[in-house]
């Protein structure tokens, strides 16, 4: 009986070892942090392809306004790295970039942000709109939304939002920024402005690295 109840045991033990590695090695194939660069981009024309479209390049510009119609404008580029599973905060962060506020009335002030922190990551289905992408494989495209802490060179302290949407993804994503300064939320993101043929603001683009 002592025999009996100890292969059991053993059946038992094995089940359960097995079961925990399926369970953990799931969670881990499922769960990778994922190190993604985040840019404000700028549209150029791309001429080597047919039919001809954009050339996805860093250096971009994008505004959002606030409750009066003040106007915050961003540059900038950086990474961070999302905890596995996908959400979450994160420490993992570079980058930053320039800031232009223009007010309704009197003077424009300027400076330069760091990025201090990931507050939460949320990819979304889409791929790549650009006809050659600078920045980085096409396949490692991203859309989603990201949202991030930012440090102003003037003291202040706020919260950037970047929105990325790519071909296929669904119109509920917008392509842009809003961004927080202090207490003053600039919430009304300015819609993608021109094309690869001229003048162009307002988007956004992730790339896993």
């Amino acid at each position: 009986m002592r025999a009996k109840t100890r292969r059991i045991s053993g059946v038992a033990s094995v089940s359960l070892a097995l079961l925990l590695a399926m369970t953990f090695g799931s969670q881990l194939a499922y769960g990778q942090a994922q190190h993604v660069r985040w840019d404000i981009i700028l549209l150029t024309p791309a001429t080597s392809c047919t039919p001809p479209g954009p050339t996805v390049n860093p250096g971009g510009q994008a505004s959002a306004n606030d409750n009066q119609g003040n106007t915050l404008t961003l540059m900038g580029t950086g990474t961070f790295v999302a905890p596995a599973g996908g959400g979450g905060t994160s420490g993992a962060v570079t980058g930053g970039g320039t800031w232009t506020l223009t007010p309704v009335a009197g003077a424009t002030s300027s400076g330069s942000y760091l990025v201090t922190g990931l507050v939460r990551w949320e990819e979304a289905p889409g791929t790549d709109p650009a006809c050659v992408d600078t920045i980085g494989n096409p396949s490692d495209f991203r859309a989603g939304l990201a949202v991030l802490r930012i440090q102003y060179n003037d003291g202040s302290h706020g919260i950037l939002v970047l929105s990325c949407h790519g071909v296929g993804t669904p119109d509920t994503v917008f392509e842009g920024i809003t961004a927080s300064k202090d207490f003053v939320d600039y919430w009304h993101r300015q819609a993608p402005s021109g094309g690869p043929a001229g003048a162009n603001a307002n988007r956004t683009a992730f790339h896993l690295e």
